[in-house]
């Protein structure tokens, strides 16, 4: 079991800060940092918290280092259905309705989908019902052959970005779960590997999907909770989609 020092410098490093850097961000000494880091000084709870917000740590990982350092966990993960976190899931409903009829869902962080609005739907028709089975990943459900993969005529272009949204997940937060996901369904060598460099001359990559009718050109734009306390909340995100072009927007329009 690493030490919370030791753990302390890991998210140092991972962050790219110096121990200067994350003094003069904590309020704190180089030497005390350097002190913690090496075991030479225990620190408090607030201390580690000081530190751990300094370096934004996730909520669950704050945990750990509390552990670690002989306290007890100040953050609980309640299920998204528990009553302590009505208000919440109410809000989220509210946003994914306000957003029809355009598809938004919520994934938490493994890209497991939590809730959707109804818009999302449709999307899921002729999916194989092996991959809509609780829980159903975004990540995979999109790029599997039996997926929505043979409707997305960009194949490669959202593949690229899912894989580069994952890669910085990873370099910020070790997931077993989530790298496992990474190697499954996105790890690098295919024959599309070339476009995630295209992508970076891009504003906005849209997602091209086959409809009835014709195809339909997609964006997305992610939300998360701004000061949550409870790990649940601090893991999900709202991704919401928009239509790129006015013949998409039209199509939503008519399903109104």
């Amino acid at each position: 079991m690493h030490t919370v020092g030791e753990m302390l410098r890991d998210w140092r490093h991972r962050r790219r800060l110096s121990q200067l850097d994350l003094a003069i961000a904590a309020d704190v000494s180089a030497r005390h940092v350097s002190l913690v880091e090496t075991g030479r000084s225990r620190p408090s709870a607030e201390m580690v918290l000081r530190l751990a917000d300094q370096l934004d740590v996730p909520l669950r990982d704050r945990n750990q280092l509390l552990l670690a350092a002989g306290f007890a966990p100040r953050y609980t993960q309640r299920p998204i259905e528990d009553a302590a976190l009505t208000a919440a899931r109410e809000a989220i409903g509210r946003v994914l309705r306000a957003h029809e009829p355009y598809p938004a869902l919520v994934v938490d962080r493994r890209w497991n989908i939590v809730m959707t609005n109804r818009a999302v739907d449709q999307f899921f028709a002729g999916v194989d019902p092996e991959l809509l089975e609780p829980p159903v990943n975004l990540v995979r459900l999109g790029l599997h052959p039996r997926g929505l993969a043979p409707r997305v005529v960009n194949l490669a272009d959202v593949r690229a970005v899912f894989r580069a949204r994952i890669r910085r997940q990873l370099a910020i937060v070790s997931d077993l779960e989530l790298a496992r996901l990474y190697e499954e369904v996105l790890a690098p060598g295919g024959p599309d590997e070339a476009s995630s460099l295209a992508l970076e001359a891009d504003v906005v990559i849209p997602m091209t999907i086959r409809v009835e009718g014709g195809e339909l050109n997609l964006f997305s734009t992610i939300t998360t909770f701004g000061t949550p306390m409870d790990i649940t909340l601090d893991e999900v995100a709202i991704e919401s989609y928009y239509p790129a072009d006015e013949a998409s927007a039209a199509y939503f329009a008519d399903r109104s």
